[in-house]
């Protein structure tokens, strides 16, 4: 209700700024301006971190529309293109992030996904099981099938190329590695396909979410790098849960999932993640560039 007075003041202002433009006071255009920013945040701040993804691409289509705009009054093509293509390029993308994560837009912009209101599921999940360094590099070295699923936490570590580097190591014994990739894994859209990329992953395992999720059943080991949200089983089984609904990926349907992490805190979606105290899951605590680094210098061992 706030965002929409304020925006309704913003539109009545504007509207008299350009109507008597000879007359009206220059302070007018500033707090114009101020209460613009103020719709912005207020715009953004009720938005749970689990949607975040969809509003960055929402809000890259909006740039786009306002250098459309800008083109337009100041009679410059390029900008006027360049706007044009901007806008529909972040209207198309994020048509495509709302598909992914189940959620029409209108819930994204209006209801909170997440943060305090979502809480726990309720249940009491038990106690989970950890395992260390040296037998996670043991069960990956001599499995036949490895799928490694990153998350933020590889983005906030910058791991990607220690993760490429254990990739090659585990192919040159003869096993096959590939990622799951989640459409909204990270802060951004695409933000695992970019870290990757850096790090010269080939493009060939990358698999999309519909993909990978068909691959799991035959998967030996899943290394989950900091992912933690789209990784919850809660959102199949849980009709509760503030995530129920989303495609997430199937990891527990691998034989066994190593799950890499700072601490037990729970995602960007505010709940705890069920797949975390299942009998096929593994903790392995700790930074994922450390981690990692760990992991190579113990299977060069092997």
């Amino acid at each position: 209700m706030v965002n929409l007075v304020i925006f309704g003041v913003i539109i009545a202002l504007s509207a008299y700024l350009i109507i008597s433009l000879d007359t009206a006071a220059s302070t007018l255009f500033y707090v114009i301006f101020a209460l613009s920013i103020v719709y912005g945040l207020f715009f953004v701040f009720p938005i749970g971190g689990a949607d975040m993804p969809v509003v960055i691409s929402l809000l890259n289509s909006f740039t786009g529309v306002a250098a459309a705009f800008g083109g337009f009054l100041y009679d410059n093509p390029v900008m006027l293109t360049g706007g044009i293509l901007v806008g529909s390029a972040g209207t198309i993308l994020t048509i495509l992030m709302c598909k992914a994560m189940n959620r029409p837009l209108s819930n994204v912009l209006i209801g909170s996904f997440g943060g305090s209101s979502a809480g726990s599921s309720g249940k009491e999940q038990g106690a989970y099981k950890e395992i260390s360094i040296s037998d996670s590099a043991v069960v990956m070295s001599y499995a036949k099938r490895v799928m490694i699923v990153p998350g933020y936490g590889l983005a906030v570590a910058q791991a990607q190329h220690v993760c490429h580097e254990l990739e090659k190591l585990l192919s040159d014994k003869g096993v096959e590695v590939n990622y799951a990739i989640h459409p909204v894994a990270g802060r951004m859209p695409g933000h695992m396909n970019v870290l990757l990329a850096e790090a010269d992953v080939d493009y060939a395992r990358l698999l999309e979410m519909e993909q990978a999720n068909e691959e799991f059943p035959m998967t030996d080991v899943v290394l989950i790098l900091g992912a933690n949200d789209v990784v919850n089983p809660a959102a199949k089984t849980d009709p509760g849960s503030p995530i129920y609904g989303m495609p997430v990926l199937d990891v527990e349907l691998a034989k066994l999932a190593i799950i890499n992490k700072r601490s037990m805190n729970p995602g960007y979606a505010g709940i705890e993640n069920e797949l975390f105290f299942q009998p096929k899951s593994s903790m392995l605590f700790g930074d994922a560039k450390s981690v990692l680094q760990q992991l190579v210098t113990e299977i060069k061992t092997l």
